[in-house]
């Protein structure tokens, strides 16, 4: 089968003044690009590379493929860029992997995935959104609980998730959201800061799907709330432990799972998915949000590092991807 791959490296984004120092934080390498069709090859597929944005659209109108393997995470801070490379190819019956772009516009929405989420009976800590300053002045904020957690509404990678980025107060609040607002050009989401243990889960398929793995990421310094911030990711194997599968309380695991199937059946995911939790005191897990287009670099990624700990290579990996996502398309038969 000839499969092209559609993605957006790093290297191919340019960037205008002004913008934050995680700006290209959610596009890929070279390394990754160059594994994942290695994978693909491994399988007998022949491997054509597409990119993302106008070369992808010169490319996938000259290139004959039978399939896309789909990693692109669009351009621009919209808020349905991810849709962008499955709107194209939906549009010239291509199939591909992954979710729709009406899933992943959805999903990169925040506050408009954790509306959905909760009508399928999933916790989710309390949160407010903003668009600008005076609405943040004017709101008023008794009763809300503090600390609290201000991020982006639409950022995919951790992108604007600092350490800083937590609130003690409302005056706090109003700063590092003023502050947020003016780098990403998005609204900002005011959350409740959930203090307890950091989960992030894979799922894997589609009828029905599977859980990949259970993840408990554990900060190596065990003295200050921990967030598991770009800063943490960027530098996660001196900061942090990654425990999977997690060694938690039976009832808290099946609440976990049963969570995060709710979450990606709700949300109409499709193939892999990676979903994030935080887990109270009280053994509650709190939905924080989910990505239908997860990381795949083989070295630093949740979902790889989750295969890896469950016993799977990273071929092993991507050829299970393309596998289920294959089973979607009767129409596709392998060469």
């Amino acid at each position: 089968m000839i499969v092209g791959l559609s993605y957006d490296l790093k290297e191919d984004v340019s960037l205008g003044t002004g913008w934050p120092d995680d700006a290209l934080e959610e596009y890929d390498s070279k390394e990754t690009v160059e594994a994942i069709a290695h994978a693909l090859e491994v399988q007998g597929h022949s491997v054509v590379f597409l990119g993302g944005g106008r070369e992808f659209l010169t490319s996938i109108q000259r290139q004959r493929v039978d399939f896309v393997f789909n990693i692109a995470e669009g351009l621009g801070n919209r808020r349905s860029r991810e849709a962008q490379v499955p709107s194209v190819l939906e549009m010239l019956d291509i199939p591909y992997s992954g979710s729709d772009p009406q899933c992943l516009a959805i999903c990169l929405d925040k506050p408009l995935t954790k509306k959905l989420v909760a009508t399928a009976g999933v916790a989710t800590p309390r949160w407010r959104v903003f668009t600008d300053v005076a609405q943040l002045k004017e709101e008023n904020w008794d009763g809300f609980p503090f600390p609290v957690f201000v991020k982006p509404s639409h950022e995919g990678s951790s992108k604007g998730i600092r350490y800083r980025c937590q609130a003690q107060n409302v005056r706090q609040t109003i700063e590092l959201a003023a502050e947020l607002l003016s780098s990403y050009q998005q609204p900002v989401m005011v959350e409740e800061y959930i203090n307890g243990d950091e989960i992030t889960v894979g799922i894997l398929g589609n009828s029905p799907p599977r859980i990949l793995g259970v993840m408990r990421i554990l900060p190596r310094d065990r003295g200050t709330d921990f967030i598991y911030s770009l800063e943490v990711k960027r530098g996660w194997e001196n900061l942090v432990e990654y425990e999977c599968p997690a060694r938690l309380n039976p009832g808290v695991l099946k609440k976990i799972v049963k969570s995060s199937m709710s979450a990606f059946k709700v949300l109409g995911c499709r193939d892999i998915a990676r979903i994030d939790f935080r887990v109270s005191s009280s053994g509650v897990p709190y939905f924080l949000e989910i990505n239908p287009l997860p990381g795949l670099s083989p070295y630093n990624s949740d979902v790889p590092i989750i295969a890896s700990k469950s016993g799977w290579t990273y071929d092993d990996l991507i050829a299970a991807i393309m596998d289920t996502a294959l089973q979607r398309y009767t129409s596709c038969i392998l060469q």
